[in-house]
């Protein structure tokens, strides 16, 4: 039966597959580890409060990075390059999503627009990793190989995603709610398209090296298209709305380290 367990399956069981995965996955947490890092050394003065749960934030996302060409080592692989177009955090910056890696290089503080417009994008990426790494828990939290990994990663999205909820409203309350309701929707919108767009790049360079008939790649590619179908009509709308999280304070101490997994 094809499912999201079966295909995740045959990417563990592959070297290959699991190599380009896991590469994938390091390169984007990597990234966000660097951009989070830069925006807590940019952020204006009067959103220095910030500054250590920013912090935290890049610092687990770079331990999650680590965790992925961890798992690779063990398996005596190492990282592959990660295609153009499964690239979701360069795709999302053409899209003129969040903050630009331009700016971000600059020794200029950033603005409290640019604070609204990095915490909006997170809320909207953070969703996605979050129910990402639900799903991989369900099917795979027991797995010998891969699930201290995903529950550890799991638990941190959920913490970014609260952590998100959590200041956005104290941004609504200060005056900015309007802004912040537009730049949640323009993300949301825009990051259903490259999400599909990465989706269907990432299938295709399974199915080639897992090498699946054309026939299992069309059914793929046509649930792909068809979870975009509804995220575009009204999938959207679970990324753009706020609620004061259970998790208060989310990130507000220090980043947990990064297990062994020799």
């Amino acid at each position: 039966m094809l499912s999201a367990r079966s295909v995740f399956q045959e990417i563990v069981d592959s070297d290959d597959a699991y190599r380009l995965f896991c590469s994938i996955a390091a390169s984007g947490e990597s990234q966000g580890g660097w951009e989070n890092g830069r925006i807590a050394a940019l952020l204006p003065a009067s959103q220095r409060e910030l500054a250590p749960k920013v912090a935290r934030h890049g610092a687990d996302e770079d331990k999650h990075g680590r965790i992925f060409n961890a798992l690779l080592r063990k398996r005596g692989l190492t990282p592959t390059d990660v295609p153009a177009e499964t690239d979701y955090t360069m795709l999302l910056e053409r899209r003129g999503i969040g903050l630009a890696h331009d700016k971000l290089r600059r020794d200029e503080r950033l603005t409290d627009t640019d604070v609204i417009t990095y915490l909006a994008h997170s809320r909207v990426t953070e969703q996605r990793a979050s129910d990402q790494m639900v799903m991989l828990k369900t099917y795979f939290g027991d797995h010998p190989e891969v699930g201290k990994a995903i529950r550890m990663i799991s638990q941190d999205e959920d913490n970014h995603l609260a952590y998100c909820h959590e200041e956005l409203l104290r941004l609504a309350r200060a005056g900015h709610g309007r802004a912040i309701q537009r730049i949640l929707h323009d993300c949301a919108l825009a990051e259903v398209g490259v999400y599909r767009d990465v989706s269907l790049a990432v299938m295709a360079h399974m199915g080639r090296i897992l090498g699946w008939p054309a026939a299992k790649s069309r059914v793929l590619a046509a649930a792909i298209w068809g979870m975009y179908v509804y995220e575009r009509a009204v999938g959207w709308r679970r990324m753009v709305t706020l609620r004061m999280p259970e998790r208060r304070n989310a990130l507000g101490g220090p980043a947990t380290s990064a297990p062994e997994f020799a």
